[in-house]
């Protein structure tokens, strides 16, 4: 006799948590997420229909094979994940499961989701992160991003918060995770979800460059990456002075 597993109604959306990679596309317009695990080589979008990593062709998540979204049930468990070597500059996704799924006792392997929230940890440097810069590797057509303070960002290429939640669309909300609070950059409780300073409002960034109708914290973010990247050129510009009065 064939088991089936029980099947469940329920009333709203399960939600979950999982991690990933923050990517740019390589001309700049458009931003997502890719995976840490199997479907780390296919990018994919706020709103997103899963396949079979396998190249078959039966719809995800199909019981006989691992193809999928996947996420956990509790916070907890996804965060432990970002202490392993390879996943430190990855962010955390707060996920709606949508469509079919299965449940296990960790967690979903579910066919379709929509990103509600990304929390991006602190810089490399340990201060809060006000953008998301050039990690040094990618996928093809696709940039890798990761945390990075005004200080580290210097001439990578970058999108501050607001942009890249401007660019993934569909409401994303980017949020900064906790950061040192002795940097001047870092004000008030680093890792407060609800610090002003921390949350990126989606329906205010609908302009390409500085977005439109954003607070004083997300302008002050803007701005301190502009004085980053002027010092940086600066910095060089004096390196090459330097050089030729020398000759």
């Amino acid at each position: 006799m064939r088991l089936r597993l029980p099947k469940e109604r329920p009333t709203e959306p399960p939600t979950g948590f999982k991690i990933a990679h923050p990517v740019l596309s390589q001309d700049g317009t458009r931003a997502g997420f890719t995976g840490v695990s199997l479907g780390g080589a296919l990018p994919y979008g706020v709103v997103a229909d899963a396949s079979c990593v396998y190249g078959r062709r039966h719809r995800s998540p199909a019981r006989r094979c691992d193809c999928g979204f996947h996420c956990v049930h509790e916070r907890a468990t996804a965060e432990a994940l970002l202490c392993i070597a390879e996943h430190r500059a990855a962010v955390l996704l707060d996920i709606t499961v949508l469509g079919t799924y299965i449940r296990f006792e960790l967690g979903f392997r579910y066919a379709r989701q929509r990103v509600r929230t990304a929390t991006v940890g602190p810089c490399a440097c340990g201060a809060r992160a006000l953008a998301l810069a050039d990690a040094g590797w990618g996928r093809p057509g696709w940039r890798a991003l990761a945390a990075a303070c005004a200080g580290c960002v210097r001439g990578r290429t970058s999108v501050s918060l607001a942009t890249f939640a401007r660019l993934a669309g569909d409401g994303l909300r980017v949020v900064a995770g906790s950061g040192d609070p002795g940097d001047p950059g870092n004000p008030g409780n680093p890792g407060d979800p609800g610090d002003p300073a921390a949350t990126v409002d989606p329906a205010s960034t609908i302009a390409p460059g500085l977005p439109e109708g954003l607070g004083v914290p997300e302008l002050v973010a803007e701005a301190a990456l502009l004085q980053a990247r002027l010092d940086w050129f600066q910095s060089r510009l004096a390196r090459l002075e330097g050089g030729g009065s020398q000759q």
